[in-house]
């Protein structure tokens, strides 16, 4: 039976990354029976037309599809950074995530956010963890979100990796986005994520980048922001994540309408062969 710690604020991710950085190496093979939630939180109508302006959303009072994941981020982050939590916070990938829209949300929607972790399993490449993250409104399930981390390290090779993505659409691009050199500053700005790996080149090269790479929530979101308003509705995500995102780059969006599940993608444009990302969609109409 999780344990359920009530959060009026939420926790300063900023804090929360400082934190880990100067925590010790981290074991074990069990997850902390926690739950984090966040109760009543109303939603800054100025903080979301920032994050949907960044993300290419349209701007009005519906909550975009990846809106309240990072709503929920700091409560993943705080559990992850405790030292009950088996795997280290600094150094996870985020290699998978799943989101399942029930109703359209708005800004008028006061929202009760709860964040666990399970399955802690074996990769061929480490460790995976699953955060989940569930959202309501007065005591109906409205959102939910599945984040899948990879602690890297010694792994065990008959581990199974987890479910097959789609391959990612040929053809042409749809679209083409030049993405700054900054866009992981702005992206922080708006979603409290610092994590130093997409911050600047010298942190990111402290972490094995040659460059700040760009958040895999932004490309996620920018993907599901070129379908328009219909994403937001009640729906079904799932994203894989690939290679980074090095910044400044240009990337093509690449996407496949011929069947009920729409597939897209993020390819380098440099180098098409590079995939960043595969990601589909399932509509409820």
């Amino acid at each position: 039976m999780a344990q359920q710690e009530l959060f009026s604020t939420a926790p300063s991710l900023a804090r929360v990354f400082v934190r880990a950085a100067v925590a010790g190496k981290k074991s074990g093979r069990s997850l902390p029976a926690s739950e984090l939630v966040l109760s009543g939180h109303s939603v800054a109508r100025d903080h979301l037309m920032d994050y949907q302006r960044l993300c290419g959303f349209g701007v009005d009072d519906v909550l975009p599809h990846t809106y309240p994941h990072i709503l929920g981020f700091p409560l993943q982050a705080e559990l992850m950074a405790r030292k009950a939590f088996p795997l280290p916070l600094v150094g996870l990938v985020h290699v998978e995530n799943t989101i399942t829209v029930r109703r359209t949300l708005t800004a008028d929607d006061v929202l009760d956010i709860a964040v666990h972790a399970e399955d802690l399993r074996e990769h061929p490449k480490g460790r995976q963890v699953d955060l989940v993250t569930e959202v309501s409104v007065e005591g109906e399930s409205v959102w939910s979100g599945r984040s899948t981390y990879l602690a890297r390290g010694k792994g065990n090779p008959d581990a199974e990796r987890g479910a097959e993505a789609p391959g990612i659409p040929l053809g042409s691009a749809a679209a083409q986005w030049s993405l700054p050199g900054d866009l992981g500053r702005q992206y922080a700005a708006v979603s409290g994520d610092v994590n130093p790996i997409h911050l600047h080149r010298l942190t990111a090269r402290a972490m094995g980048f040659p460059r700040a790479i760009a958040h895999g929530m932004w490309t996620s979101a920018r993907t599901l922001g070129s379908f328009g308003r219909v994403a937001n509705g009640p729906s079904t995500s799932h994203v894989w994540f690939r290679k980074p995102v090095l910044l400044p780059s240009r990337v093509d969006l690449v996407v496949d309408r011929s069947q009920a599940l729409v597939v897209a993608g993020l390819r380098s444009t440099r180098r098409p062969e590079t995939e960043h990302l595969v990601l589909s969609l399932e509509t409820a109409s």
